[in-house]
């Protein structure tokens, strides 16, 4: 690891902690079109533009071990009574690697959420997520299981949006072997893998098993246009249009598949008979629009949605380092904790 790779960790925790004062100083003006965003969070977006590399630049190998170190700089484990079990599920081409976040206290059988991991279908895992869902549980007081799909590209479409469906069946039908009340199984995701929870939604819709809630973090529900957020923020704000095109090609490299659905949940003709969502946003991040535009067709379908934009960027679910970002992922716990009352 050369030098300037230890500094970079370092300086930026460093950041985390200085007043909001400070921040806004050093990080300068935000832009106009991100007006609100959290002076942490520009930070953040202007550290990662220094350090910006084409995600299809390099070898996936690497690719995943950058992104994995870039999560574990913004990220926090603090101690929790949390109990930590690793488990299987079963997935569409055999089992799956999952870790089951059991909060102290918690009576079975309780509330779980099945959560996907983002990271463009092509990065990520349980490991990568595993601070942030550790403090959804705790903060929530719910179940969470965290499951790793098979990635892109050596998996494309339909691999992971398959392997979240059936992981979801597999744990509702076994749900005493997880501590769940079969009642209250909800399903979540960031980015991707809030594609995938609301892809495992619609698959599952007027299942006796389904969903009873969705959690969906900044997903990305539209492949088959480019949204205004996305020409606005595809720049500077961590997330970047090159990067996003990398991660499109790799899951669905046959673009005439992108208005599946299984893909693009957005342009599905019905959303009616979903179970109620919460749905957060970031002011700014490329993936704001579609998110919202997904909170209003499930809102014109009859379904009860209640949607918050916070004043972040994309991948604040993982930025728990900052105070912003713990901030953030509070208040979604907060959401999972009413959507699966009893």
């Amino acid at each position: 690891m050369a030098a300037t790779d230890r500094l970079l960790p370092a300086l930026a925790r460093a950041l985390f902690v200085l007043p909001p004062q400070a921040q806004r100083v050093l990080g300068g003006r935000i832009p106009p079109d991100a007006a609100g965003l959290e002076p942490d969070a520009w930070l953040v977006a202007r550290l990662a533009a220094r350090d910006a590399v084409w995600a299809g630049g390099l070898p996936l190998d690497e690719l995943r071990a950058r992104f994995e170190a870039s999560v574990a700089t913004v990220s926090v484990r603090p101690r929790l009574p949390v109990a930590i079990e690793d488990r299987t599920v079963e997935g569409a081409a055999g089992p799956l690697g999952a870790r089951l976040y059991v909060p102290a206290g918690e009576p079975a059988p309780g509330p779980l959420l099945v959560y996907y991991h983002g990271g463009g279908w092509v990065e990520g895992s349980v490991a990568t997520h595993d601070p942030a869902c550790r403090l959804l549980a705790h903060l929530a007081g719910v179940r969470v299981l965290s499951v790793d799909y098979r990635l892109a590209p050596e998996h494309p479409f339909p691999a992971a949006a398959d392997d979240a469906r059936d992981a979801f069946a597999d744990v509702a039908r076994r749900a005493e072997a997880f501590g769940a009340d079969p009642r209250r199984i909800a399903v979540g995701g960031d980015s991707a893998g809030g594609n995938l929870a609301a892809v495992t939604a619609l698959a599952l819709r007027g299942e006796p098993k389904a969903p009873a809630f969705q959690l969906l973090i900044y997903p990305g529900v539209d492949m088959t246009r480019k949204h205004p957020s996305r020409l606005t923020f595809g720049e500077g704000f961590l997330l970047t249009e090159e990067s996003m095109t990398f991660y499109e090609d790799s899951y669905v490299p046959d673009r005439a598949r992108r208005a599946d659905p299984r893909v693009s949940p957005l342009v599905a003709p019905d959303l009616s008979g979903l179970p109620p969502a919460h749905i957060a946003t970031a002011v700014a991040d490329p993936l704001r629009d579609e998110g919202e535009a997904y909170a209003e067709r499930l809102r014109a379908a009859g379904v009860t949605v209640a949607l918050q934009r916070h004043p972040q960027i994309h991948g604040f679910f993982n930025l728990t380092a900052m105070r912003s970002g713990l901030r953030g992922l509070t208040l979604i716990a907060g959401a999972l904790r009413q959507g699966l009352a009893t």
